[in-house]
């Protein structure tokens, strides 16, 4: 981003403008946007250079659920082997168990 596209404000600053009814965000500006130029945007843009010639067109919105809180014991290498990922550890063992849930109930329905 650009220098000159960069605003700063005080907290007072912001108060006001909040109460005196301003928005955030250059509507002026974004509606002048083509969709041309946010593409060229994002062309450029490193954080979306995979994300580009994906065919969206089949996705779905999924809504997340909340999740239950459980204490469940794992041998310390599996605990490992999911930690060692990063952070989403707990989001990656329950893709694994989902998977291997839906994998068990298809098979009950085939078999």
């Amino acid at each position: 981003m650009s220098e000159k596209n960069i605003v700063t404000y005080t907290a007072d600053e912001i108060r006001r403008r909040i109460a005196a009814g301003e928005g955030r965000t250059n509507l002026k500006r974004l509606e002048a946007i083509t969709d041309e130029e946010i593409e060229a945007q994002m062309r450029d843009d490193p954080d979306w250079a995979d994300l580009m010639d994906i065919d969206w067109s089949k996705a779905t919105v999924v809504i997340p659920v909340p999740k239950s809180a459980v204490s469940i014991r794992l041998d310390p290498d599996v605990l490992d082997f999911f930690k060692a990922g990063g952070k989403g550890y707990q989001t990656r063992i329950n893709a694994v168990l989902r998977h291997y849930m839906q994998e068990t109930l298809k098979n009950r329905k085939t078999g």
